[in-house]
């Protein structure tokens, strides 16, 4: 369910009572967290966060007019998603993580390479995803951004 939101603020409009609330929740705690240097946007229909041009002029390597991204929200049919790509590029940060959550026994975590669906909102991990936010700042991200872009003896 890709939005078509112009602002951050449509998108939430946009969203039905029970979600906003919820969707409200979880990008407050990433507003209170986020390091400094990362911006919120509207990137491909979901609240994003960036690393913008005016720090990473190279932007993102698939469309160098878009800023990098690596965080995102998002409201789908069955679940709100949270997006984070240096869970994706750090296994050290997705142990902690994944340990971290398990420890929470809110149920089991639904997650894929970056994204983590949560199905109830009791069931949503708020302060964790507080305590992801925060572990990575933009200078970490750009370089595991970067080295993920090296060509490894492997690929040659």
């Amino acid at each position: 369910m890709t939005s078509q939101a112009g602002s951050v603020q449509q998108y939430i409009n946009e969203l039905d009572a029970g979600r906003k609330d919820w969707v409200n929740a979880i990008r407050q705690k990433v507003l209170d967290n986020l390091p400094a240097g990362f911006e919120e946007v509207m990137n491909y229909g979901m609240i994003g966060y960036v690393v913008p041009h005016s720090l990473y002029p190279a932007g993102y390597h698939c469309d160098p007019k878009l800023p990098l991204p690596f965080m995102a929200l998002a409201s789908q049919k069955n679940s709100v998603n949270f997006y984070h790509m240096g869970i994706y590029a750090d296994a050290g940060l997705l142990n902690w993580f994944t340990t971290a959550h398990e420890g929470l026994k809110v149920g089991k975590l639904d997650m894929g390479k970056s994204c983590m669906r949560f199905k109830k909102q009791e069931q949503t991990p708020i302060a964790l995803i507080g305590e992801l936010v925060a572990k990575m700042g933009v200078s970490e991200w750009i370089a595991l951004y970067e080295q993920s872009l090296k060509p490894t003896s492997k690929s040659r």
